[in-house]
């Protein structure tokens, strides 16, 4: 083999291993977009199932509130036994930046008090990229579906007449280069609250 053929050779070997190593470089970060898109989209979907499961369960408080306490596009507020222990805990789901966090609040006390702030604070979801026209919360009254003029109701969404809520999660782990959002939603009504237990 001559010295030009072996130039060549190197040449052409050197051009395989840089095109080999840039695909490979590629490859691995695709891949490693899909898995953690993957992950944000799985936390996110059991998050919105663990709010349904709550906010069904929503009830009085123990100090004698109505079940509800607030309603906004990104913050609701309810009582509920979140944890099953006998005890009416106050749930607080809101949005920090780009991630839906739940603060939880025992009342302490005889009778029963809820202290201001939460408590504890958990991370639900990240990579929120939820707009202003796709809110997380969406509430409707005891005449949805039939009434969609007022539904979904105006925010704050007066309490009182919140009888189902709509929770959506837009995921985008990289606004500027991802494709599409992952829509995450479902409905959750609230059982406890009947005719009878409207508040004045």
């Amino acid at each position: 083999m001559s010295l030009v053929e072996m130039i060549m050779a190197i040449a052409i070997f050197s051009i395989g291993i840089e095109g080999f190593s840039l695909l490979f470089v590629k490859s691995w970060k695709i891949n490693s977009f899909v898995i953690e898109e993957g992950e944000a989209s799985m936390m996110a979907s059991r998050g919105v199932q663990k709010i349904v499961d709550v906010a069904r369960r929503a009830r009085q408080a123990d100090n004698g509130s109505y079940p509800i306490v607030s309603a906004n596009d990104n913050d609701f507020i309810f009582y509920c036994d979140i944890d099953k222990d006998g005890v009416t805990e106050r749930v607080h789901y809101y949005r920090n930046e780009n991630s839906l966090l739940v603060g939880v609040t025992k009342p302490g006390g005889i009778p029963p008090v809820y202290s201001a702030g939460d408590q504890s604070v958990q991370v639900i979801a990240n990579y929120i990229a939820n707009d202003v026209g796709h809110p997380i919360f969406s509430y409707y009254d005891e005449n949805y579906p039939s009434d969609e003029v007022n539904n979904p109701m105006s925010v704050p969404a007066s309490v009182s007449d919140i009888r189902m809520v709509k929770i959506h999660l837009m995921i985008n782990i990289d606004p500027n280069n991802a494709p599409d959002y992952i829509n995450i939603q479902s409905f959750a009504t609230l059982r406890n609250l009947n005719e009878y237990d409207r508040a004045d």
